[in-house]
């Protein structure tokens, strides 16, 4: 029969320790008197130079028996010499009594022991500092070996882990001296970590809030919407860091910055390092309706240089006023390859082919709406439901939204008839062109704070006021500039279908890399169209290089149709795009122009027109 020989667990003490049994330790250090032996992290005895029997160096493992544990805690040791293969090791583990991470508060300055999932590692220039998120919420724990080495090699992010050591309390942050780290395995860490995902599912739960307005397609969509909400909320629980990627137009920042504003007071609210939400959260306009492949090697290089750096989870990436067109697959593959989840928020027509890649996908069209329903109007809704105490700064947003978008649907005289006595239409829209204009000049950036002061979510209404009042002048200003241009050489048609086609060269005669662009400046022009022929339907092509711009009135259109339908009779023109039913854009090369625009034309003039 072998000998056994016992290795002391994280956590035990010296009552764990039985006189006469043999433990395996480690040469702590040496002095006159004899050698220390560490036999765990916090355990530690006295092995006299009379029962040395081995030459060691520090750090080498040794095996000693204990003689005597004293009154006073002292642990008298003695040397064994056991050769490799004839004993057996055994665990030593303490009966544990655990403590929530939402109780270490009230433990300041005591040992705990806690149960938890790795969800960040940080190696800083001192300690590593270990994110850990338990059942009742997330906190640090601050391991040191040795200044900016790495302590606990074998802890990796997602493992699931008990961890002992000292509650304290750093720059008015709750954390752990970490003296041990032990990954768990098997059912233990199962156990564990079903203990933490049922939590977790109860406190992403959304709140109990209903719609702003009457609304049957938002009520139908408002179980997809809880489900977004509740990923949203799961992932900020768990450290998970968030993209929201959106069009750079004033829907798509109205949908964003809603849900921005819910998600950076939700963690602010749910404890943790008060500057989570810089490090967390993360707002990128997008230049096209769609989710480019720009767009999405742009967010991949950052979230893997973020995961190296400071040992984050892959993100969460939400797509709002874009992600839902076959426009957007090409990205969603490259997603699939690394694995973030990815959810969307949208109201441009669906393609189903891409759902395989969404773990949630809210869209009007799904339950019978269409575009008209913006996604600024589901963004604030999303957002009530990630954080219902955020409503009151952002109830305006569905109605700067529906008239940056020039929405007919009832939602947005609901929306308007809700902020009554606070914004009139006219300031809603002040917003909307104020924010298109901004947007303009800040390209990629998000413009945070400059945003916030446009929508006066800042506190600062008199600054809200200048500034809107500033931007609406000069886009405006701009906007008239290019209109004078351009109107003068306007080509107009009748087509077979009874609509007036209206063609707008916005390369030849227009101001370039300037505001407004030429989505803008053909939307302008639009308007402009429709004002002079009411009751008529209008169709306006604003035409580039190797693009056009399509914006219709009175016109049963169905762009992304017509792009595939184009795509498929012209295989050499290289034609792509789509947008919503009657509003959106084509690309194609350069070369091909002529026969893409004479194509074009010809499929416009096939659909039905509809009387005003």
């Amino acid at each position: 029969m072998k000998d056994i020989v016992y290795r002391l667990g994280p956590g035990c003490e010296v009552d764990d320790i039985v006189e006469g049994n043999m433990y395996i330790g480690k040469v702590q250090g040496f002095a006159t008197f004899g050698t220390f032996v560490q036999l765990n992290d916090k355990t530690k005895g006295l092995l006299h130079k009379s029962n040395v029997l081995t030459e060691k160096q520090e750090h080498d493992s040794i095996i000693v028996l204990v003689n005597q544990v004293r009154p006073n805690g002292n642990i008298d040791l003695r040397e064994i010499v056991i050769p490799e293969g004839s004993y057996e090791t055994q665990l030593v583990t303490k009966k544990i009594t655990l403590t929530k991470l939402s109780d270490l508060i009230s433990k300041i300055g005591r040992n705990v022991t806690i149960e938890a999932d790795v969800v960040q590692i940080k190696q800083t220039s001192g300690p590593t500092i270990f994110t850990i998120c338990d059942d009742s919420g997330v906190e640090d724990a601050a391991a040191f070996t040795e200044a900016g080495v790495r302590s606990y090699p074998e802890v990796n992010l997602g493992d699931i882990v008990r961890v002992f050591g000292e509650a304290t309390r750093r720059n008015n942050q709750m954390q752990i001296e970490v003296s041990g780290m032990q990954v768990l395995k098997g059912e233990e860490a199962d156990n564990v970590r079903g203990r933490i995902n049922r939590a977790l599912e109860a406190r992403a739960e959304p709140p109990e809030v209903t719609p702003l307005v009457k609304s049957d397609v938002i009520d139908a969509l408002w179980p997809e919407m809880r489900k977004l909400a509740k990923i949203v909320r799961r992932a900020v629980l768990t450290q998970q860091p968030i993209i929201i990627r959106h069009h750079a137009d004033a829907d798509g920042i109205c949908a964003a910055v809603s849900v921005e504003t819910a998600v950076t007071q939700f963690i602010r609210d749910n404890g943790g390092d008060p500057d989570q939400d810089n490090f967390l959260l993360r707002r990128s306009p997008s230049k096209a309706p769609f989710y480019e492949i720009e767009d999405v090697t742009r967010d991949l290089d950052m979230m893997l240089k973020d995961n190296v750096r400071f040992g984050q989870k892959l993100p969460l990436i939400l797509l709002m006023d874009n992600g839902s067109t076959e426009e957007d697959m090409p990205s969603y593959k490259m997603t699939e390859v690394y694995g973030p989840d990815v959810i969307v928020a949208d109201h441009h027509h669906p393609d189903d082919t891409i759902d395989k890649y969404l773990l949630s996908h809210v869209n009007p069209y799904h339950v019978g709406g269409d575009f008209g329903v913006t996604a600024g109007m589901l963004g604030t809704e999303i957002a009530r439901l990630i954080n219902p105490a955020v409503e009151s700064r952002i109830v305006h947003f569905p109605a700067v939204a529906g008239v940056a978008d020039r929405s007919e649907a009832p939602e947005l005289d609901s929306y308007l008839a809700l902020i009554e006595g606070k914004y009139t239409r006219d300031e809603c829209k002040d917003m909307a062109l104020s924010l298109d204009y901004e947007q303009y000049w800040l390209r990629f950036n998000d413009g945070r704070e400059i945003v916030k002061d446009i929508l006066n979510i800042n506190n600062a209404p008199e600054r809200h006021a200048k500034l809107v009042h500033l931007l609406v002048t000069e886009a405006n200003a701009a906007i008239e500039d290019q209109m004078n241009t351009m109107m003068p050489h306007i080509h107009d048609q009748k087509l077979t279908s009874g609509a007036n086609l209206f063609l707008a060269d916005v390369e030849m005669f227009a101001h370039r890399f300037t505001f407004p662009p030429p989505g803008k400046s053909s939307g302008e022009v639009h308007d402009i169209l429709c004002k002079k022929y009411v009751n008529e339907p209008v169709v306006t092509l604003g035409l580039g290089p190797d693009f056009a711009v399509i914006r219709s009135r009175g016109v049963r259109m169905n762009i992304p149709q017509m792009v595939r339908s184009m795509r498929d009779e012209m295989p050499g023109a290289g034609i792509s795009g789509g947008g919503h039913l009657v509003v959106g854009s084509i690309k194609f090369v350069e070369g091909m122009r002529a026969q893409v625009i004479e194509k074009m034309i010809e499929k416009i003039s096939e659909f039905p027109v509809t009387s005003l």
